[in-house]
């Protein structure tokens, strides 16, 4: 993977991240925030949809390896769904 696929890859991971936030009802945080949330997303998604025994419905390819946009947005937004429970935030 050269620099440029990763900086493809995080922007990537920053738009699923945000979009998770934003079905979740988070908004708190920034642009790493939504990066992070993107990865974590990914791998709980994934993982979620493979024990589900589940097929990648989107995904795009960096440096020979396939990021699931649609599995890293619905397991970012489960992530912020259960970090809100347990936080016990409210939304505002």
């Amino acid at each position: 993977m050269n620099l440029t696929e990763l900086v493809i890859l995080l922007i990537v991971a920053g738009i699923c991240g945000s979009i998770a936030r934003g079905l979740a009802g988070n908004t708190r945080g920034g642009c790493l925030v939504s990066i992070a949330l993107g990865f974590i997303g990914a791998l709980l998604g994934s993982k979620i949809a493979s024990m589900l025994g589940l097929p990648e419905i989107f995904s795009i390819s960096f440096g020979g390896r396939d990021y699931p946009i649609v599995w890293s947005i619905i397991g970012a937004s489960i992530f912020v769904a259960i970090l809100g429970l347990l936080t016990g935030r409210s939304r505002s």
